[in-house]
């Protein structure tokens, strides 16, 4: 096994192992953030995942146990889009540390009458 080990690591060294560090510079599947309320000006939820439709779906017919199934959260309000999932989940803790008043100005900004955008996506 020693001899085996020592062996693939000098293959690994030559270079004539192919495709071992390929997914170090392929970046991943894109992502999404997005947020969900109640109603408008109400409780506020951010998630991240890498098919918003078929999320939001899942989040609609209550699906998703926790929290916005708790509090009836199904109105997609923002949402934003990455090219790597890596950036969404980066984005996504940053904005849960943004205080509400923030993520609600982000909102208005960009959907000011708080409406539905799930009708949007299909």
């Amino acid at each position: 096994m020693q001899k085996y080990r020592e062996m693939s690591f000098d293959l690994v060294m030559a270079g004539l192992v192919p495709a071992i560090h390929v997914f170090h510079y392929c970046p991943m599947a894109g992502g999404y953030v997005y947020f969900l309320t109640n109603k408008p000006n109400g409780i506020l939820y951010v998630g991240v995942t890498n098919d918003l439709v078929r999320r939001i779906h899942e989040h609609r017919s209550g699906e998703v146990e926790g929290f916005t199934r708790r509090y009836g959260l199904k109105r997609l309000v923002y949402f934003e889009r990455f090219d790597d999932i890596r950036d969404a989940l980066q984005r996504e803790h940053n904005i849960k540390h943004w205080s509400r008043s923030w993520k609600v100005r982000k909102i208005a900004i960009d959907n000011p009458d708080w409406n539905d955008l799930y009708e949007t996506l299909l």
